[in-house]
């Protein structure tokens, strides 16, 4: 079978780059480096891709806000091509900075690419977060994490296989996943929330060592509204989430992994359910 190629988008300070590139390539797909410019050169083409992975950092050094320069970028001169890139069913990766840029792009939470209608403001702390924090996976209109919301005709693919197994990934299941960010808070109008609430478009939540969502520091680290830690668009098709699961992927890298009995690093079932909808879709 062929491996889905993946395009890891990079830029000036970007700088979680190849700890994407190894999880990807870790669970079966054919990442890529491709920098911004080489897309304005359309030397390379979205188009040629299954994956568009943006990853963390401080992308032109976070000035006026951390994604906002790549976000106007994106949107001025890659329009047409994201449009294309969505349109074919390619799916969209965002961690950290790269959720940021998604959130600025106006790609999430709703998908109107130039309307920007939430944010990633900064921590409530006042200071950077880099610490562990644990997670709860909700059941969510993500079509490869939880694939049962979707019918065969919403995603136009007769007998869709179903990746949502007991484990990992699973709703409801606590994870942990490591943190690094100053600007981390997700927020946005009151209605807005409520709209993505009642949409089934909050994929993981913050939560506190009995899995509730919680807004307490530090288990909710940047202050984020109603707990959100990532989200998905209509679609299902473009995931955004703070948290970094590409530096979870193997057990040596948790700082407990010799006292804690980890059967598998938390981050993978994200790459691994991703490259499998990919490949079997």
């Amino acid at each position: 079978m062929v491996k889905p190629k993946v395009c890891i988008l990079r830029t000036d300070g970007t700088n979680c780059d190849e700890e994407l590139f190894y999880a990807f390539e870790k669970f079966g797909s054919s990442p890529e480096y491709v920098h911004v410019n080489e897309l304005r050169a359309k030397s390379k083409k979205l188009k040629a891709y299954k994956i568009l992975a943006l990853p963390g950092g401080f992308s032109y050094g976070d000035d006026v806000a951390s994604g906002k320069i790549l976000a106007v970028e994106l949107v001025s001169f890659f329009k047409d091509q994201l449009s294309e890139f969505i349109n074919s069913r390619g799916l969209i990766l965002g961690i950290c900075n790269g959720f940021q840029t998604l959130v600025r792009t106006g790609l999430l939470p709703f998908g109107h690419l130039g309307k920007m209608e939430a944010t990633l403001a900064q921590n409530t702390s006042g200071h950077f977060e880099c610490h562990w924090i644990k997670l709860k996976t909700q059941k969510s209109r993500c079509v490869f994490l939880d694939p049962k919301n979707f019918t065969p005709e919403d995603n136009n693919k007769p007998g869709l296989p179903m990746y949502s197994k007991p484990g990992l990934g699973n709703p409801d299941q606590i994870f942990e996943l490591p943190v690094n960010h100053g600007e981390g808070r997700f927020f946005a109008e009151s209605e807005t929330i409520r709209t993505i609430e009642q949409s089934d478009l909050i994929v993981f939540h913050y939560v506190d060592k009995s899995g509730r969502p919680t807004q307490n520091y530090p288990e909710n680290p940047a202050g984020s509204t109603n707990a959100i830690a990532g989200i998905t668009d209509p679609t299902g098709r473009i995931l955004g989430l703070m948290p970094h699961p590409e530096k979870f992927v193997d057990i040596t890298q948790h700082p407990n992994w010799r006292r804690q009995k980890i059967r598998e690093p938390h981050g993978t079932f994200i790459f691994r359910q991703m490259i499998n909808y990919v490949k079997e879709s």
